[in-house]
């Protein structure tokens, strides 16, 4: 630890003699530093800053008090006082009061044991279990990877399904699903950097009806979930990734705890908070945005209103609407399990501090990067060096890279997408087209691939602990499975979609190739094994 600080300490003074020169490349130095620190460091929010402190200097030509005079003055002020900003803190810190409410609750994990304690439940019915539940649980990744583990590793014992199996399970449907779900604690700050972008670039457009259209193109996030329904379906096992043998699994079974069921009204407890917010989401959206009147609907008109709706303002009133809800349905559950409902909702809060410190220093990286005008020293670079049909690869490439090595999501697209997406609407001649769509999913890809499989990620490591198996071996078991997806996300769906392909038609190749698989590498096996 000390030779990486004195290393970053080197690569940091650099600053003032990359300041003197004057370089257009120079723009792009806080972005590199950023990303060193947080490597080196692995530290999220300190790496973001020490970019942030980098880029000042900068601007500052190497004067320390301008620079601390302009971080107040014409960044950090401006951050914290936009509506549209604190509207998204506001929303991201009620989910997490909403989430936790939940989880303590035991609502989901009532609906889980009722339909798993019937009677001697297979072990693919169990991960069928995991599954759905992990879809289910689209508002969090983490709560999504905490609760699945917890409420599921029992009966999963019983069953003989391994840990190594249901940690893999938990794992791919944790931020998969919390990235491409219209409402969770990730889309405010997804919605928020790409709203960064679009100021960077100077283009005036919608960031949710942005981030919709981007929903089809994020091909590693639908991968990882298909193929993790092949691996379900086809008992599909790669290395550590076994289930126990019939000899084991029925020792398994017999040593497992026995289960009771909870009262069957008490999935309502988390059934009707989430319909509610589904069902307030998918309403408030449309009323806002809509033009003409409520009626007639029709799909077309449903996107536009969605496109055009204040998603900050609808996240907001409608999160803390079901938070209520949310409070009034399990604060007697909660109360009978000896803890306090108020408690936990601002335990919930507390939770989702950290990644909202990530959220603002990300949003004053991306000021400095706009001032420094980095889009436009790195759209000069990628003209005539980069074809734009290999530019979606080459971003969620980047992205995977920086993820893995750094175990951030959150920072990942803190540090990529103000930088890409100026880029990517350089590279179209400043329209809005599907390229913008799919360099957008490209940058969300990439970062979720490291919070499926990097060992400093918080996702595998609350996978693995709440699944009952060192984060190591979880690591070991999930990365052949997550490179598979991103291979296949690369070839079958990033590439083609840089030609121009619909990602429809992409998904569905995918999906018939991903199902193929085991077949495959069966066969190839069984040659193997004749040698």
């Amino acid at each position: 630890m000390h030779i990486r600080s004195i290393i970053l300490t080197v690569i940091f003074l650099c600053t003032w003699i990359i300041a003197g020169l004057h370089a257009q490349w120079a723009a792009l130095w806080p972005s590199g530093v950023a990303l060193l620190a947080v490597f080196l460091l692995n530290r999220t929010i300190t790496g973001l800053l020490l970019g942030v402190v980098a880029g000042l200097i900068l601007l500052a030509d190497g004067n320390p008090a301008a620079a601390l005079f302009s971080f107040f003055a014409d960044h950090l002020k401006p951050v914290l006082s936009s509506s549209w900003n604190l509207s998204v803190l506001v929303f991201t810190l009620l989910l997490g009061g909403f989430a936790a409410l939940i989880e303590k609750g035991g609502g989901l994990q009532s609906l889980t044991e009722q339909r798993l304690t019937s009677g001697k439940q297979s072990d693919r019915c169990v991960q069928w279990s995991a599954y759905f539940l992990g879809l289910i649980c689209f508002f969090d990744g983490l709560a999504n990877s905490m609760l699945v583990g917890k409420s599921i590793s029992p009966m999963a014992k019983r069953a003989g399904v391994s840990k190594q199996r249901l940690a893999y399970i938990v794992d791919s449907t944790s931020s998969a699903v919390a990235c491409v779900a219209v409402i969770s604690t990730w889309i405010a700050y997804q919605l928020a950097m790409i709203k960064e972008g679009l100021e960077q670039a100077g283009i005036e457009a919608r960031p949710f009806g942005l981030f919709l259209k981007s929903i089809p193109f994020n091909f590693y996030c639908w991968f990882t979930l298909i193929l993790l329904a092949v691996v379900i379906s086809r008992n599909w096992n790669i290395g550590r990734n076994n289930n126990a043998s019939p000899k084991v699994r029925e020792l398994l079974r017999q040593d497992g705890p026995d289960f009771r069921g909870s009262d069957a009204s008490s999935w309502r407890n988390a059934v009707l908070p989430l319909g509610f917010l589904i069902t307030g989401l998918l309403a408030g959206l449309y009323i806002d945005g809509v033009e003409g009147g409520l009626w007639p609907l029709t799909l077309e008109k449903v996107s536009a209103a969605y496109g055009n709706a204040n998603a900050a303002l609808v996240l907001v009133m409608v999160s803390a609407a079901a938070g209520g809800v949310a409070f009034v349905m399990n604060a007697k559950p909660i109360r009978a399990g000896g803890r306090n409902p108020v408690k936990v909702f601002g335990e919930g809060i507390g939770h989702l501090l950290k990644p909202v410190l990530i959220l603002i220093a990300a949003w004053l990286l991306s000021s400095v990067l706009k001032a420094l005008n980095a889009h436009e020293v790195l759209t000069a670079i990628l003209k005539g060096n980069v074809p734009p049909t290999v530019f979606p690869v080459l971003v969620f490439s980047t992205g995977a890279l920086i993820s893995f090595t750094t175990g951030t999501s959150w920072g990942t697209m803190g540090i990529l997408m103000p930088l890409v997406l100026p880029s990517a609407i350089g590279l179209a001649d400043g329209e809005i087209t599907p390229e913008i769509y799919v360099a957008i999913a490209a940058v969300f890809s990439g970062a979720v691939f490291g919070d499926h499989c990097s060992p400093f990620s918080d996702t595998t490591i609350v996978s693995s602990i709440s699944c009952g198996i060192e984060p190591m071996e979880h690591v070991k078991t999930q990365l052949p499975y997550a490179l598979i997806a991103s291979f296949v996300a690369i070839a079958i769906g990033f590439l083609p979609a840089g030609f121009g392909l619909n990602p429809y038609v992409s998904l569905g190749i995918g999906a018939l190739l991903l199902f193929a698989l085991p077949s495959v590498f069966n066969r190839a096996g069984r040659r193997s094994a004749a040698r």
